[in-house]
């Protein structure tokens, strides 16, 4: 009985390059998307809500040079009937976290409003670094990477 051949019929010849496209993360999705709708820069305002006039402010500026702007959406230090309850005030500021953590994520940019930072906004910053995202003060002095 004649023996099979071990090799294929395409044995010896040299398969075409192929190239695959470049998965792309999350990230570069949303660029990407940005940049073909024509999205303008996307600016979040971080800071302690006391300073809201001043994030108020800082939203006119940056909305009236081009930028789309995210912000804060609740003034916890205010009175309202939808934190009155101190169980639905806690529950309520860690969706509120959770939510300015996704701003973060969205925006292309970060601007830290006001003279001070508490814990909190301290922790966004740190946040918006690791994600890489330049991160801009209204008071440059209360960096917290700033050097003397």
């Amino acid at each position: 009985m004649p023996s099979r051949p071990t090799s294929s019929p395409s044995a010896g010849r040299r398969s075409p390059d192929v190239s695959y496209p470049k998965l792309l993360s999350s990230e570069e999705k949303l660029a990407e998307a940005k940049s073909s709708l024509a999205i303008p820069p996307i600016v979040v305002i971080c800071g302690s809500t006391r300073f809201m006039a001043e994030m108020v402010e800082a939203n006119l500026q940056e909305t009236a040079d081009g930028r789309i702007v995210v912000a804060p959406g609740c003034n916890m230090k205010e009175p309202h009937p939808r934190w009155a309850d101190p169980d639905e005030a806690e529950r309520l500021k860690a969706t509120l976290d959770q939510l300015h953590r996704a701003k973060i994520r969205l925006a292309d940019e970060v601007l830290v409003v006001g003279p001070y930072i508490g814990d909190s906004t301290r922790a966004e910053i740190a946040y918006a670094r690791e994600l890489g995202k330049p991160v801009r003060f209204t008071h440059p002095e209360v960096d917290p990477e700033r050097t003397v």
